[in-house]
């Protein structure tokens, strides 16, 4: 069962929407408790792996109520600047719905694992020489211009399945969390999890947004021309919905902040260390925490949920693999080595 149908009467499409699926959703919310000890224990930490959807990430939430109602309302073609992730849910869904889906991606700032997937699903992958709110910008005048829907994140329908996380979440605790950290790219997702809060009406968590040092506009305060960060998946420098995001931090006596690249990586290792492997934007959260609890944030009691967005066979070529050790196929070669 997929989310539209699972969560029918919180989502609010058009009646025209085509109900798609790929059974998207239900995705692991998993515990870590080894990892909550090393941060100095007495708090429950959870990780909801969104790594899990049919793509990899949690864009096949938004993207299957976006295509949904894009193709119940005619249109043939969908269209979409993207860092990778998107790109790969948006040719999923298209080809899912049997229309056309064109890809604006940035030169050279995407992994190869996620242009595979946007390749093979049958997409038309267009790279452009500029970054990721050059290629949001010219999508969005394409889609004034021409009968082509755009379904990036401005798109109001993609929140909407989006927040469907959030839900998931709430059914499994009882009750939202007392925070929840979650990397912050355009902007999008955490705009949604605090709306499928809201609408559960189950409690609300402390927001802890956590943008990666070479691409952190909210922290800073201004755009980021040139946005630079191992974790593409949040290299934005210009997000969507950061007016937003920045309210929900606001309202929720949260935090935005900035890690760098080294604390990614190393926040990537620590949970690959629970069986969990995410892609370096997806462990920005786990590093945002472990900062913050350096810096004196006390947990004790609390229920503490860490938004891992993608999974790590989306970038595997992040991973410095090291040398095989190669020996004559004997039983006593092998014991040797134990």
């Amino acid at each position: 069962m997929g989310i539209l149908e699972k969560y029918s009467k919180f989502i609010k499409l058009p009646e025209y929407a085509i109900p798609l699926s790929l059974s998207e959703g239900d995705t692991p919310l998993i515990s870590v408790p080894k990892i909550a000890r090393s941060l100095g224990g007495g708090f429950e930490l959870f990780v909801k792996f969104e790594g899990l959807n049919p793509t990899g990430s949690f864009k096949d939430r938004g993207m299957v109520a976006a295509v949904s109602e894009a193709v119940g309302n005619g249109a043939k073609t969908i269209i979409c600047a993207s860092t990778g992730n998107t790109a790969a849910a948006a040719a999923a869904y298209a080809a899912r719905a049997g229309v056309k889906a064109i890809v604006l991606i940035p030169e050279g700032k995407v992994a190869r694992g996620k242009l595979a997937a946007a390749a093979i699903y049958g997409a038309q992958v267009i790279q452009i020489d500029g970054s990721f709110d050059d290629a949001l910008k010219l999508v969005q005048e394409i889609s004034h211009k021409l009968p082509i829907a755009l379904v990036n994140s401005v798109n109001p329908y993609r929140l909407e399945g989006q927040k469907t996380a959030a839900f998931e979440i709430v059914d499994e605790l009882g009750a939202a969390p007392d925070m929840l950290c979650i990397p912050v790219g355009n902007a999008g997702n955490i705009t949604a999890y605090h709306m499928g809060f809201i609408q559960y009406n189950k409690g609300m968590s402390t927001f802890i947004g956590v943008q990666a040092e070479g691409a952190a506009p909210l922290v800073l305060g201004r755009i980021v021309e040139k946005p630079e960060t191992i974790a593409t998946a949040i290299r934005i420098g210009n997000p969507a919905r950061g007016t937003q995001a920045l309210e929900v931090i606001e309202k929720t006596k949260g935090k935005m902040l900035a890690v760098s690249d080294a604390e990614i990586l190393d926040a990537q290792k620590i949970l690959a260390s629970e069986g969990i492997w995410v892609e370096p934007a997806s462990a920005a959260g786990l590093a945002g925490l472990s900062k913050e609890v350096a810096s004196g944030l006390v947990l004790n009691g609390k229920k503490v949920v860490l938004v891992c967005t993608g999974n790590g066979l989306k970038d595997p070529d992040i991973v410095t693999l090291p040398e095989p050790i190669k020996i004559h196929p004997t039983f006593e070669e092998v014991q040797k080595l134990f």
